[in-house]
């Protein structure tokens, strides 16, 4: 049978030779009759035979387009009933108007059609609910489906993943992870045993490591005397995740009964496609685990997340003063190496930002260089004002305090930036005098978060000291001495100890009491730090009513919260949660108020049975373990006072996600 292309050549032939022959008849009509009559003859039968064509091409199109009407109407009947692929019609009130056989088969209870989807498949709510023509994937009956929504149809299609995604989660599960195992503080726990007890050391925290690893199917070899290297997969990684890493409280309780203070810390990394990325994300964990004190686990993710376990016992002192003096002599150089020192702290800054801020400018001063403090003085509260105004009948000090805006100005390419008391970018007085200057040192003594600054020169982080002015005070024991510390000075360094330590109460070591000491030497004046730290009676009574509205949550959690339309200063708040803290029964206090227009702010202690950092780093704040804070920004009281209580279970129930 001829094609359809073939009738459509053979219909334009016909019609083009008729066409011909009629006009070449008329021509010789005008010459000769015979030769016109003999031409009729001839295209008579032409076009007739050229008419019957015509009519059968019509026939024939006619059927061909009939056939191929019931043949794509039967395929799409077949495909709606028998192609592997779900499709289900339903009304406004979400009840099954129909489903074709093949979604229908993973109904066990009876036809879809005519029940409420509620019923059927409550799953596909949140689907349809959604504006637009949307896509998801569910799990439904047992299966996966990726399913596709047609909004104005009010029609979904089913796609039956389920394969796929078992393909996908296993290779997920089979992804590589590596592990780099840190004994905290070996080289100086052992340094002084003998052959005998550091081989029963070695020997047991060895054993209980390996054992741990046969039990989870975890690679380990340990490659040198404090440091062992883990292989294992995301499921092992999953599993060691959900029983919060054991083998960190395992190998804590077994040194314990060996008189040895020794912990472990561990750096995971997981995600990355290479090796070598992996190795990376692996030791620069370990660094922010042992940044943040150590005895604990840092996974460090591939989008850049982090997660923590661990760190629920006060870090042990590790810091030597070969350390101090090291890193006394490093800042030395970097700063004979600038032409100025500029120093700055937290925004907010309390006196132990201020006092280590004063006490970094005359180290600078002390190697010949000028040093300045970055201080906003529309943003200190009433102890550090107190200590400005003391400062400011001293020319020579306070001319050396600026703005902000003025070091903005001062700021040269060879200008050595101090930060101190915090180690992340979004906290500084001024993040652009920190994005315009290259050279940056970092001294805290925070644990360290996720967020950190960029590329330092020097890193100084110690979370074992009680404030940055006990870490600023020992650099300035190896600095040349011809320029002698003045007594306000030395003031506002043993200032800035005093009110972190709670007056040598909280977080207070043996060099805590040394740097003290050091500074007496020099004529710190305690009288003149209580001074600084007096209380009119109306903060007194500011911080009573904060107090008053004091509740108890679970586990000895007291919260306490201030009114919506009150800003209180953060003075004011970290006073309260310590007031809370000295009442009985009462393992860690929280305060949260108003801290200005828009922002809550939440400050959080403890006497170490509750790690109250953790709490504060799920609400993305930070600290100490005993002392933490943060601030909540568009939120209400009673929002803030919900976060808080949400944050407090996950951290009992033992989630560890940050």
């Amino acid at each position: 049978m001829p094609t359809y292309f073939q009738h459509r050549v053979m219909r334009r032939l016909l019609i083009g030779l008729s066409v011909s022959l009629v006009l070449l008849v008329v021509a010789f009509a005008f010459f000769n009759w015979w030769i016109t009559f003999f031409g009729l003859l001839v295209i008579a039968p032409l076009l007739w035979f050229s008419f019957s064509y015509e009519k059968r091409f019509f026939e024939d199109t006619e059927q061909y387009i009939s056939t191929l009407s019931y043949r794509i109407k039967r395929v799409g009947e077949e495909a709606l009933m028998e192609m592997p692929v779900g499709i289900l019609l339903f009304n406004d009130d979400f009840y099954v108007e129909w489903a074709n056989p093949y979604l229908s088969s993973f109904i066990e209870d009876g036809p879809m059609i005519g029940r409420s989807l509620y019923d059927v498949a409550d799953v596909l709510i949140p689907v349809i609910k959604r504006e637009g023509n949307t896509e998801e994937t569910i799990s439904w009956s047992g299966r996966i489906f990726r399913v596709v929504h047609k909004q104005d149809e009010k029609l979904l299609y089913f796609f039956d993943v389920t394969e796929q995604s078992q393909v996908a989660e296993q290779f997920e599960a089979d992804r590589t992870v590596l592990a780099v195992i840190f004994l905290d503080n070996y080289d100086e726990l052992t340094q002084g045993m003998d052959d005998s007890a550091r081989s029963n050391i070695n020997n047991s925290v060895t054993t209980l490591l390996n054992t741990w690893a046969n039990e989870h199917h975890i690679f380990v070899k340990r490659v040198s005397s404090d440091r062992f290297i883990a292989v294992m997969n995301e499921s092992i990684l999953r599993e060691l995740e959900q029983q919060k890493f054991t083998i960190l409280d395992a190998i804590r309780e077994m040194t314990s009964k060996l008189n040895v203070p020794l912990t472990l810390s561990i750096g995971i990394g997981s995600g990355a496609e290479s090796l070598p990325e992996l190795g990376l994300q692996a030791q620069s964990s370990l660094d922010l685990a042992l940044g943040r004190g150590g005895d604990q686990v840092a996974i460090k993710q591939q989008n850049g997340k982090v997660k923590f376990f661990g760190g629920k016992t006060n870090p042990m002192e590790k810091r030597t003063r070969v350390r101090a003096r090291v890193i006394s002599h490093a800042l030395r150089e970097l700063i004979l190496g600038s032409d100025q020192v500029i120093v700055m702290g937290h925004k907010r800054p309390d006196m132990d930002a201020i006092g280590a801020s004063i006490g970094i400018r005359k180290i600078a001063q002390m190697n010949n260089r000028e040093g300045y403090v970055a201080v906003d003085f529309s943003q200190i509260d009433s102890g550090v004002k107190r200590l400005m105004d003391e400062i400011k009948g001293k020319p020579d000090l306070f001319k050396h305090m600026i703005t902000p805006e003025e070091a903005l100005e001062m700021a040269t390419e060879d200008t050595l930036l101090v930060i101190v008391d915090t180690h992340k970018p979004s906290l500084v007085i001024e993040e652009r005098l920190l994005n315009k200057v290259e050279k940056v040192v970092v001294i805290d003594h925070h644990r360290r978060g996720e967020e950190f600054i960029e590329n330092p020169l020097l890193v100084y982080m110690e979370p074992y000291a009680s404030s940055t002015a006990e870490l600023v005070t020992e650099l300035l024991d190896y600095q040349p001495k011809h320029e002698k510390i003045t007594m306000l000075e030395a003031t506002a360094l043993l200032a800035g100890i005093i009110v972190d330590t709670k007056s040598f109460t909280l977080r207070t070591g043996s060099r805590t009491f040394d740097a003290a000491s050091y500074l007496r030497t020099l004529g710190a004046d305690t009288v003149l730090v209580q001074q600084f730290l007096r209380e009119d009676v109306t903060t007194y009574v500011e911080r009573a009513r904060l107090v008053e509205t004091v509740e108890f949550f679970k586990h000895g959690m007291a919260i306490a919260a201030g009114e919506e339309d009150r800003v209180h200063d953060s003075v004011i708040i970290a006073q309260a949660a310590d007031t809370l803290l000295s009442m009985e029964d009462v393992a860690a206090s929280f305060v949260v108020a108003m801290r200005e227009e828009h922002v809550v702010g939440i400050s959080a202690r403890s006497l170490g049975t509750v790690n109250v950092q953790l709490i504060m780093e799920r609400l993305d704040g930070g600290g100490h373990l005993t002392n933490a804070a943060t601030q909540l920004y568009d939120i209400t009281i009673d929002e803030a006072v919900e976060r808080l209580k949400t944050a407090i279970n996950e951290h009992v129930e033992g989630s560890s996600e940050e």
